[in-house]
């Protein structure tokens, strides 16, 4: 198992208490680049050992609202309204697991985009999610 992280990620620019017992997580870029990594822990295994489904989401739903947020400045508020994720194959504990984001479409009310998981280069899953775009302002 190896714990070396990739050069040009650092740890997450934002974190909550839920998030720490996620974590470490690790990012680089910002917008559409913005890519979240972290390698697999024991503590992120289902019953047969590899990465759980629901470790997968959470990540998923931070790499897209964070890429979300950070493709504008001033950052877009966002919340997500919608979040589904297709298993392709699987990660071991020890892997790094890295998502690349593709917006489809950012409007001023629905944005929608996908997170797509990969070990190197095997994609395992992505991740859809649909975020209500908040005006600050009504809040």
């Amino acid at each position: 198992m190896t714990s070396t992280i990739p050069a040009d990620f650092v740890p997450l620019f934002r974190t909550s208490p839920f998030l720490d017992t996620v974590g470490p997580l690790f990012y680089k870029g910002a917008g559409a680049e913005l890519s979240v990594g972290f390698h697999v822990a024991t503590k992120h295994t289902n019953g047969r050992g590899t990465l759980h489904g629901g470790v997968v989401a959470t990540v998923g739903d931070i790499a897209l609202g964070y890429a979300l947020a950070t493709a504008t400045d001033p950052p877009t508020s966002a919340l997500t309204t919608s979040l589904s994720v297709d298993f392709l194959d699987s990660a071991s504990v020890g892997d790094w697991v890295e998502t690349r984001v593709d917006f489809q479409k950012l409007g001023g009310r629905l944005a929608f985009a996908n997170a797509y998981f990969h070990v190197g280069d095997k994609r395992i899953a992505r991740a859809s999610g649909v975020f209500l775009v908040v005006d600050p302002a009504r809040r």
